[in-house]
């Protein structure tokens, strides 16, 4: 009953927080300067088109009468319709989000890879030239954001040794028999590992450029939390015992390490999310951060609007989904 009350509990703060988003987002896109309406139209066109245009998308409205009207479809499933590609909301966001999702999580898989093995190598090997020599690795990795490592990748692997593709989420002459947008996931499932292996060479470079940062901040935590753990009683034991070094950091010192790093990664990871809009741009990738530039630069205010509200939905499943697994790992949570 506890459990369920406390998610009950996230869940109603969870609604709260996007109605927040929702009012902060409508209105402050409403206010800045620039008029949708204006770049729909040609030089000629006649007062009487821009009122007719102004009344088909509610602008003719106020601000609090076009947020109802949007909020009640909201609820319905509708999140109106893009002024610049024409076509329903919920289908664009639905349609690009999991390009995005799939490259999420491949930089988050990729970022505690390299952020752990930095780490348990560290650890291992503390006091030596190879522990400065990775505390230096990740100083550079964090002091450099994702979209210069981006175009630093280019470079090396798209133009020096062209090795890996540059742009777009596939090669557009391979047959696509997908039925979901799910395409790595479905490719894999479908035993296409020709369509695996190119989907991974168009991921492996945005991914690669979103996963160093936070790779360096997972290294750095965990590195520490591991040498804290290192000095305490138990660990003093099990080395006693006649365990070797490997096995004390892996079996006896990582599992308690490793609890401030997960909340660290659950955190991150919303942030990691937010970094694809530049990275996908930069790399022409097909995913809802690239889309969600257009949408600004075209000042498509409803396209706008679903993006923002379905980051915020993200955000804040994470978020909670991090709460939760912390606290099942957690005893003195479980048990309190």
């Amino acid at each position: 009953m506890l459990l369920l009350r406390t998610i009950l509990a996230r869940l109603a703060t969870t609604a709260v927080t996007l109605f927040g988003v929702a009012v902060i987002v409508f209105v402050v896109i409403r206010v800045v300067p620039g008029n949708p309406i204006a770049m729909m139209l040609p030089p000629n066109a006649t007062a009487a088109d821009i009122d007719r245009l102004r009344a088909l998308y509610g602008f003719d409205k106020s601000i609090p009468q076009q947020f109802l009207i949007w909020g009640w479809g909201v609820l319905h499933g509708d999140f109106g319709t893009s002024i610049s590609l024409r076509q329903p909301v919920l289908g664009l966001v639905l349609g690009r989000l999991p390009a995005t999702l799939e490259l999420s999580v491949m930089a988050l898989v990729m970022a505690v890879l390299l952020g752990g093995v930095a780490a348990l190598t560290g650890t291992r090997k503390r006091g030596t030239r190879v522990e400065a020599g990775i505390d230096v690795a990740n100083g550079v990795a964090m002091s450099v954001p994702d979209f210069l490592w981006g175009l630093l990748l280019i470079i090396l692997f798209g133009v020096l040794v062209p090795v890996f593709q540059i742009s777009g989420r596939v090669t557009p002459d391979l047959k696509l028999p997908f039925t979901t947008q799910f395409y790595l996931v479905e490719s894999v499932l479908r035993l296409r590992f020709d369509l695996t292996a190119d989907l991974l060479s168009h991921m492996f470079m945005p991914a690669l450029a979103l996963a160093l940062p936070l790779a360096a901040i997972i290294g750095q935590l965990l590195k520490q939390s591991l040498k804290e753990t290192m000095h305490l009683d138990y660990v003093t034991l099990t080395r006693t015992k006649g365990y070797g070094e490997n096995h004390v950091i892996l079996r006896e010192a990582l599992p308690n390490a490793i609890l401030p790093t997960l909340t660290l990664i659950g955190v991150q990871f919303t942030f990691l999310i937010g970094g694809t809009v530049i990275v996908e741009r930069l790399f022409s990738y097909e995913g809802l951060g690239n889309m969600a530039i257009d949408a600004v630069i075209n000042r498509d205010l409803p396209l706008i609007q679903g993006i923002v509200i379905v980051f915020a939905l993200l955000f804040t499943a994470v978020n909670l989904v991090v709460d939760m697994t912390y606290a099942a790992l957690n005893p003195r949570l479980r048990h309190a």
